[in-house]
């Protein structure tokens, strides 16, 4: 890979993006939202009992603030490697390169994982009553959805870009695991 690579972080790329980071700035993604729409068989639920992961969902209108990673120089095809390999362990991901506005007033075309919903994965528009109950007691290679739910969260609201319906399954989640 040749030039500056860009990655979008909306979710645990937030907290453990896992490559050399250059630089990283606030972004919005337009026509996608961010939502537990992917069942994780894998990283943090298994087959028999998945939990979930958030997804970039297309939605026209939509917006998703999170933050655009700067790869460091002569990383791309490593974090490249390494992201497919995180990212695509289940085909449930495309990947894409789509343009993001950053904070400060740049525009960029960054790599960034989207749910297709075509997936036997996919699982949009669940309630987050079901959301909560599913997040509550999955575990999987990387630890407990808990974890995953509690991390992603706190690391949005660190950054000021608040999501209501994580605050709220934050909060039943922790009633459901006292």
């Amino acid at each position: 890979m040749t030039g500056e690579m860009w990655v979008f972080g909306y979710g645990s790329l937030l907290w453990n993006p896992g490559f050399e980071v250059a630089e990283q700035v606030r972004a919005t993604l337009r026509d996608y939202h961010r939502s537990f729409s992917m069942r994780s068989i894998h990283h943090r639920g298994t087959e028999n009992d998945p939990g979930l992961v958030l997804a970039l969902d297309a939605a026209a209108g939509a917006t998703c603030d999170g933050v655009a990673f700067r790869v460091a120089a002569g990383h791309e095809d490593v974090t490249l490697a390494e992201l497919r390999e995180r990212e695509l362990i289940s085909s449930a991901y495309l990947e894409r390169v789509l343009p993001l506005a950053l904070d400060d007033g740049r525009r960029v075309e960054a790599l960034a994982y989207i749910i297709d919903p075509d997936h036997v994965q996919y699982c949009g528009g669940l309630p987050l009553e079901e959301q909560a109950q599913i997040i509550a007691h999955a575990v999987g290679g990387r630890g407990p959805n808990t974890e995953y739910l509690y991390n992603t969260a706190a690391h949005l609201n660190e950054l000021g870009i608040g999501d209501a319906d994580l605050d709220w399954l934050c909060a039943r989640v922790r009633a459901l695991c006292p």
